[in-house]
């Protein structure tokens, strides 16, 4: 019988077909403090991060983005914005519970230009060329088949349409990846431990950051996706980038 193929899940190895099931558990238990972990982990920056990725969105008026992998709705709503009244936005995750606290966030705001859709990002289901641009933020390292789910964004842009990809990725500064390491893999569990009541997701999460494509590597994946122009930005000294392209 032919060994069954295996992906990583933060440092351990897991079988291919049960990576969604562990991330989905992940994600279930740590929906309700999401937020809040969100800015304790990142001191507040991570809305600097979202900030810079918008700013490269740059839609206009009557425009359709779709934000994938999208949880409680920050890219979303900055995108709803953009678009304005005209437009349309679609908030997608797989996760039901992260995707039902993005809708009640964005339905509180007033927001009724956005369409919340459960999906997985390997087989999004919209038609070939609808959006102009996709977003996904801290989503990407979480999916099983990752060239599977750039192919699937590209497929769904309009000619011309760009992909931002905003993600944790490999810090570049002399001496920063030692203090990283030091913070992600010691204080970041423990918050998980003290606000989240999950010390385990938060353990994993900071391992899915290391097994993640670095830069390079990345670039190299969207372009095999179909993807042109591409490109990225450091930002915080590379513990996150923002990778950019284009369907042509």
């Amino acid at each position: 019988m032919a060994e069954e193929r295996s992906t990583d899940f933060g440092f351990q190895r897991v079988p291919l077909t049960d990576k969604a099931r562990r991330v989905r558990g992940v994600f279930d238990s740590v929906a309700h403090r999401y937020d809040l972990m969100n800015d304790l982990m990142s001191a507040g920056t991570h809305r600097l991060w979202k900030r810079f990725a918008l700013a490269l969105a740059n839609l206009h008026p009557g425009q359709r983005a779709l934000d994938v992998a999208g949880g409680s709705g920050d890219l979303a709503a900055g995108l709803a914005r953009q678009v304005g009244e005209r437009g349309l936005v679609v908030l997608t995750d797989i996760n039901a519970a992260m995707l039902g606290r993005g809708r009640d966030r964005l339905i509180d705001a007033g927001m009724a230009n956005v369409a919340c859709v459960q999906a997985d990002a390997e087989r999004l289901p919209f038609a070939d060329g609808t959006f102009d641009a996709v977003t996904i933020g801290f989503g990407l390292r979480n999916v099983t088949d990752k060239m599977a789910a750039l192919a699937s964004m590209r497929r769904t842009l309009k000619p011309g349409g760009q992909l931002l990809v905003l993600e944790f990725s490999q810090p570049q500064l002399p001496g920063l990846k030692r203090l990283y390491d030091a913070y992600s893999f010691r204080v970041l569990p423990l918050l998980g431990r003290y606000v989240a009541g999950d010390e385990a997701s938060y353990r994993y999460l900071a391992e899915s950051i290391r097994m993640h494509p670095d830069q390079e590597t990345l670039l190299a994946m969207m372009r095999a996706a179909g993807l042109e122009g591409c490109r990225y930005h450091n930002l915080s000294g590379g513990i996150v980038a923002v990778h950019r392209g284009y369907r042509a």
